[in-house]
């Protein structure tokens, strides 16, 4: 019960206060992760792609990933480069917030890009001793989007093209050795 109540306060504050009265710092994930410790308590904005699942609970948040990488901002599908692993962060926001978001990134969806902004908690005791960004705004620069896995119909056609080829000189070798 205590926990709906502090979703619902923490929603009804954002609607009433102005986003400027937020200080807010700008981290990106890699340092937000190397130094963890430092923002612990304090307001700040993670910039990137929803992934994975949003995970809604019955107590009205949601938790979801927050990937800020290379992949984020050039997919692999979309001509990105192999450049290192996916590096995010968990974060825990409103149920509200997240309902009516894109679907998270996927395999075969990239999903939005946002700015959260929240406070970084660093070994949450209350949580058991999880790091994790308690988002009380998300701001989306990007809606997510199907990636595009269609065949190139000339490597299609050349498939079919060798298939046929292997396939017309098997029948040429069986000939020649019922002979």
């Amino acid at each position: 019960m205590m926990r709906r109540i502090a979703a619902a306060l923490i929603v009804v504050l954002e609607l009433l206060l102005p986003r400027c009265a937020m200080a807010t710092t700008d981290v990106d994930v890699e340092h937000l992760l190397t130094e963890a410790a430092a923002y612990e308590g304090q307001t700040i904005s993670v910039v990137g792609e929803l992934i994975g699942d949003y995970g809604f609970r019955p107590d009205g948040w949601t938790w979801t990933q927050l990937n800020s990488d290379s992949y984020t901002t050039a997919p692999l599908l979309e001509d990105g480069d192999l450049s290192g692993s996916n590096v995010g962060i968990g974060i825990r926001a409103p149920a509200s917030l997240i309902q009516d978001l894109d679907p998270p990134g996927d395999y075969h969806h990239r999903g939005p890009l946002v700015r959260a902004t929240g406070t970084w908690k660093y070994h949450d005791q209350d949580r058991g001793g999880e790091t994790y960004l308690e988002v009380v705004t998300i701001e989306v620069l990007e809606l997510g989007k199907r990636f595009d896995e269609s065949a190139d119909p000339i490597v299609a056609a050349a498939g079919v093209f060798l298939v046929l080829v292997a396939m017309w000189l098997g029948y040429r070798s069986r000939l020649r050795s019922a002979d």
